[in-house]
């Protein structure tokens, strides 16, 4: 699944294309993605001017006057600014057409994506109870020091929870341990603020760095241009296990914490 440097990459790439914009029109070639897709979408976009584009998490918003379209990729979902008269291919579900005759076209071959409503003023169900974004300063040692304690869950459970911090899935969350040198296995509720810090910090130095390669190339994600991410060939530790770790020259251990396939380092990470 498109993870948040992917989805910010997909977010930058979309919004000198779409933000200023008036929506032209909706096409809907099916009435659901994961979910049934909401009437609004056809009803209340067209005419409307798209104010913005923004992330929340792994959510991508279109900001109109009236209320924003809530985007999710899924797990094979694409996004793409092309010509108005672009034939259509297999699982190209949606279309919203721009007033400069571009069109914005949603394909998603395995339907876990989602399109969705959010009125204005309010605020998602989806959304609501998120933690914060890794990159803000609201998110650092001090944070995950704090709402860490008394818990007993791995420490990579407690980074991946989404209402810790959102965004870091089960291929930062690896890298990131990694880099802090902190056992994944580690309960959360033990380790010390000092380590919380170097934690928070490796996970902005990563997520940011990730953004700048074009995320990670895994299965089915491409950019919004078509061109791979390049993150996936720097990885550490993500998808390595039996290989020998980069920094030691041990071979990487792996186990299955909170059902996500996990990699690490017995020597440096502790």
């Amino acid at each position: 699944m498109p993870e948040l440097p992917e989805v910010e990459t997909t977010r930058r790439g979309l919004s000198p294309h779409l933000e200023g914009r008036s929506i032209h029109g909706v096409i809907l070639r099916r009435p659901d993605l994961r979910w049934p897709i909401p009437p609004e979408i056809s009803t209340l976009l067209p005419g409307q001017a798209i104010q913005g584009v923004r992330r929340r998490a792994k959510y991508l918003l279109l900001d109109t006057a009236i209320g924003s379209a809530l985007l999710h990729l899924g797990m094979s979902g694409s996004l793409r600014v092309l010509p108005g008269d672009t034939p259509v291919r297999a699982h190209d579900h949606v279309d919203i057409s721009l007033d400069n005759g571009r069109l914005l076209r949603f394909n998603d071959p395995r339907r876990f994506g989602s399109l969705l409503w959010q009125p204005a003023g309010e605020t998602h169900a989806l959304l609501a109870g998120l933690g914060p974004e890794p990159l803000d300063d609201a998110f650092d040692g001090d944070y995950l020091f704090a709402r860490s304690r008394g818990r007993s869950a791995s420490v990579k459970t407690f980074l991946m929870d989404q209402g810790i911090v959102v965004g870091v899935g089960n291929i930062y969350a690896a890298e990131s341990l990694f880099m802090a040198g902190i056992n994944p296995l580690r309960e959360a509720g033990k380790i010390s603020r000092a380590r919380y810090q170097r934690l928070a910090d490796a996970v902005k130095r990563i997520l940011a760095y990730a953004i700048t390669r074009g995320g990670t190339t895994l299965r089915d994600f491409i950019n919004p241009d078509g061109a791979p991410g390049y993150f996936e060939q720097e990885l550490l530790v993500y998808g390595r296990e039996g290989e020998p770790c980069r920094q030691c020259g041990r071979l990487l251990r792996h186990a299955t914490i909170g059902q996500r396939a996990s990699v690490w380092c017995g020597h440096c990470q502790r």
